[in-house]
């Protein structure tokens, strides 16, 4: 069994990766949804899964890093796969209903699930006072960022399911970061954790896609390419790679609250590429990020 060095706050290397990870994240759900207008969303997560499946099999081909070692992670590996490819695929199927603004809002109430849940196996991970004091503060503060679209949105019925499945993606997303931390698999390196999740869900998604009548194809623009090869290089192999590092070494539930800023992100990437105003409600949300992160940062 691999003995990891845990730490009990998050350093400079942390805090970097993690911004850079967030940044990524935020601009990701508007390449699926740009994706999304040519190909079907869960043939689009198939492509993604496979493709990044397949760099994992070669990094760790590069790294030697067994995959197939017997270690006694195979059930929670296979555990967290099916709560990462729930989490996906209610992602992709979910921006087909509402916007990637509302859904991303609801993706990020995941730190929640973590906070309340993970405590319970992990003494260690239980927030202080002042700690869920900056998760609420973080949490207001992306409510007030979207606080506006949902003020002028009407609430029809499409909007609606999307909105649902992107809480359940939250939901899904969170349990995965308490079963990661939960199970053998905690003792595994970060590239066979990856490997599980990426490996289950690039076998889930094509059978849902089937199951929903999807029509595939291999004929589109080169932009529709682009989108799927940076979700696949950039966002399911080498950030979410990182993720699982860090994981292994640093606090989960202090590590969830940046994600917060990754709906930020979208918004900001909103207003840089697609030109959308840059609200006074953007700049407060941002100010209440960070103290939000502060806090829950202390150790």
């Amino acid at each position: 069994m691999t003995t990891v060095q845990r730490k009990d706050h998050l350093d400079t290397l942390a805090i970097a990766l993690l911004v850079a990870c967030c940044a990524f994240w935020g601009f990701q759900q508007i390449l699926i949804k740009f994706a999304s207008r040519e190909m079907p969303p869960l043939w689009q997560a198939s492509l993604r899964m496979a493709g990044a499946t397949a760099l994992l099999w070669l990094w760790c081909q590069f790294r030697g890093v067994k995959l197939f070692q017997r270690d006694g992670s195979l059930k929670g590996g296979l555990l967290v796969g099916l709560l990462f490819a729930a989490e996906f695929c209610l992602i992709y199927l979910g921006l087909q209903h509402t916007s990637a603004s509302r859904l991303t809002v609801f993706l990020y109430t995941s730190p929640f699930w973590v906070a309340l849940l993970l405590p319970r196996f992990v003494k260690a991970e239980t927030l202080r006072r002042v700690q869920w004091v900056g998760l609420c503060v973080a949490f207001a503060a992306v409510a007030v960022a979207f606080s506006e679209g949902f003020l002028h949105s009407s609430p029809v019925a499409e909007q609606w399911r999307g909105d649902a499945m992107g809480l359940a993606a939250g939901m899904f997303w969170g349990l995965t970061t308490i079963a990661i931390r939960t199970t053998k698999v905690a003792t595994v390196q970060a590239e066979k954790s990856l490997f599980y999740q990426l490996g289950v869900t690039a076998v889930v998604c094509p059978l849902l896609s089937l199951a929903l009548g999807e029509t595939w194809s291999f004929d589109y623009s080169a932009m529709a390419w682009g989108s799927v090869f940076l979700q696949t290089a950039v966002g399911a192999f080498a950030s979410y790679l990182a993720w699982m590092w860090m994981l292994r070494h640093y606090p989960a539930t202090q590590m969830s609250t940046f994600t917060f800023l990754t709906p930020l992100f979208a918004l900001v990437f909103g207003v840089l590429l697609l030109g959308e105003p840059l609200t006074l409600q953007l700049v407060l949300a941002l100010a209440g990020v960070a103290v939000g992160i502060v806090l829950v940062s202390r150790r």
